[in-house]
């Protein structure tokens, strides 16, 4: 189908809008009244620029406070219109999209509505324009989609149709099945957006806080298979009145768009796309570094062996059970202090995983490897992280361990894998990188949570691709150039007896997070434990929690090398979650 995206999605000056929507690759776009106003071109030039783009200005948009107002007041709205549809005319622009009226001298009379929207359709004819009639969630007396409907049903006229806006019927938790009674070619203009399930007003909530489809918590694919039973063929397009987005480069805010969309398409059943090969393991986490003794320091203590180096480049592989970590020293010029930059995720065919990523436009990392080294598909994430697509110990596929040439010291049997990674991310490819990992990887988000912190607070958002995959979670605050104690990343290892473990990690000099006394005089009072439980707790610097259901989550961390602090975590009766309840305390303590 095709693509359309708002003027109103992205920051920047007319032209540069228009520049990102080509370049991101739709078919159309929305103009947004504002941004034609502010712009220095004539219509006409906005019009040559558009199609020398490549694009079609599918929608002029928005006309407010229109209908059923006193006579005098329509007079006036409608030598408004006149001058619109002028501007309209020379814009190229065929469609026009008419809010419902939030006007205080609106009156609540439907009849009246009818009459004054088919005057004004009269109007548009003339010009050779359609009006798309819109309920706006807060519209004074006009507020759901099937009510805009009768009035343009009652209102008969050829020019004058409904758009639909998700926003404004999923926001209101309208019928969606109602939708399917309009004819398919009543349906002038569908605008899409999704958004975070929240309590507030929805005119702010709409204004600040819409995101692209699969970013939010709106059932956004099934509004459209709605819209499409209904008969609808025209595009889709994208109106997302984001913060955010308004500060973000337009050229990444347009292409995430486009994903969004892609995307949506297939949860839709619109449009194939390679099916997604979800990762079953963390297959490694890389550490890049221009100083690899401190994090070599705090490996060993943790019972991690160096097991191999790559037969080309300057990377270590550390080992203990079914963890692995590489350590990159070879960043000269690129990184200073020690990060978590690289993710290998082993999937059932890295083939299919890349050719999914291509289709969702996720970036392609150049091939920097030697003609005798393991091909590995590659793609950069949101905030630049590496994620590579790997078999490990296969016979049916080449493994990336191959590589890698071994020494004859082997990694100790200890019981340990990568439970997750967290990875912070800057403050406006928080919402991208959840469709990231959303769409292109198949996993799947858990609900946003926002966590405490002495100086503020940052939202933390999982994903998982199932009960024993991998699991991710983003965590939206200062990079870690700005900030060492929040932009820190880390990776969680699963233990089978964190106890054990714990006394074994102090006792070969590893430094772990200092817990204050206090936390632990709360968790007496919270919980009940075992005689001396508590106690071991305290003393090892362990922190705990439990949910509604009995599972339980104990876990601690050591203390940050760089950018980068390591967890140590067991999970027992079914506990999904990630110690939110305990992040404060964590971030306290980094501070300290």
């Amino acid at each position: 189908m095709r693509k359309s995206i708002a003027t109103v999605c992205l920051s920047g000056t007319l032209t540069e809008k228009l520049t990102a929507a080509s370049q991101a690759g739709f078919d159309g776009v929305e103009i947004f009244e504002n941004d034609l106003l502010a712009s220095p071109l004539a219509p006409e030039e906005i019009a040559a620029r558009t199609a020398d783009l490549g694009l079609r200005i599918d929608l002029y948009q928005p006309m407010r406070d229109i209908e059923a107002v006193p006579e005098e007041i329509f007079a006036r709205n409608l030598r408004r219109a006149r001058h619109k549809f002028e501007l309209m005319r020379r814009l190229g622009a065929d469609t026009v999209l008419v809010c419902s009226s939030v006007s205080p001298h609106a009156v609540d009379d439907d009849a009246l509505a009818a009459e004054h929207l088919s005057r004004l359709a009269d109007l548009a004819r003339e010009s050779g324009i359609r009006v798309a009639y819109e309920a706006l969630a807060w519209g004074r007396h006009v507020s759901t989609y099937d009510h805009a409907w009768n009035i343009v049903r009652a209102a008969d006229h050829p020019a004058l149709g409904t758009c639909l806006d998700s926003f404004h019927i999923l926001s209101r938790g309208s019928d969606l099945k109602g939708i399917e009674d309009i004819p398919g070619d009543k349906i002038f203009f569908l605008q899409l957006a999704d958004a975070p399930l929240m309590a507030m007003d929805v005119l702010q909530w709409s204004r600040h806080y819409r995101c692209f489809p699969g970013q939010g918590g709106f059932d956004v694919a099934g509004l459209l298979r709605h819209v499409l039973s209904a008969g609808y063929g025209g595009p889709l397009s994208l109106e997302v009145f984001n913060d955010v987005f308004r500060q973000a480069d337009a050229g990444r805010t347009a292409l995430d768009g486009l994903r969004s969309l892609l995307a949506l398409e297939e949860s839709a059943g619109v449009s194939p796309l390679p099916a997604p090969v979800t990762p079953s393991a963390v297959a490694f986490a890389e550490l890049a570094t221009s100083d690899p003794e401190p994090v070599g320091e705090l490996l060993t203590a943790l019972g991690f062996t160096r097991t191999a180096r790559h037969h080309g480049n300057p990377v270590d592989l550390w080992e203990q059970g079914e963890a692995r970590v590489l350590v990159n020293t070879g960043t000269t010029g690129r990184r200073t202090d020690t990060t978590l930059a690289a993710v290998g995720l082993e999937t059932a065919d890295p083939a299919a995983s890349a050719r999914r990523a291509e289709a969702l436009l996720a970036p392609a990392l150049p091939k920097r490897r030697a003609a005798q080294d393991v091909p590995l598909e590659s793609i950069a994430a949101p905030d630049g992280t590496e994620v590579l697509f790997c078999a490990t110990g296969r016979p049916e596929l080449p493994s990336w361990t191959a590589d890698f040439a071994y020494t004859a010291e082997r990694a100790t049997a200890a019981a340990l894998a990568i439970d997750h990674l967290a990875l912070t991310q800057p403050w406006h490819h928080f919402d991208e990188a959840v469709l990231f990992h959303r769409a292109v990887l198949g996993l799947s988000p858990h609900d946003t949570v926002e966590l405490a912190d002495p100086y503020g607070l940052f939202r933390s958002r999982a994903l998982s691709a199932s009960s024993d995959g991998p699991r991710l979670v983003l965590n939206l605050a200062p990079t870690p150039e700005e900030d060492g104690a929040r932009g820190a990343r880390h990776v969680a290892f699963a233990v089978d007896d964190i106890v054990t473990a714990v006394r074994r990690f102090r006792a070969a000099g590893a430094g772990l997070l200092h817990i204050p006394a206090n936390y632990y005089d709360d968790l007496e009072a919270r919980f009940d434990f075992a005689e001396g439980e508590l106690g071991t707790y305290r003393e090892l610097g362990i922190l705990y929690d439990r949910d509604e259901r009995g599972g339980e989550f104990r876990h601690c961390y050591t203390e940050t090398v760089g950018h980068v602090f390591f967890e140590f975590v067991q999970r027992s009766g079914g506990y999904a979650g990630f110690g939110a309840a305990n992040a404060h305390i964590r971030l306290a303590a980094q501070r300290r």
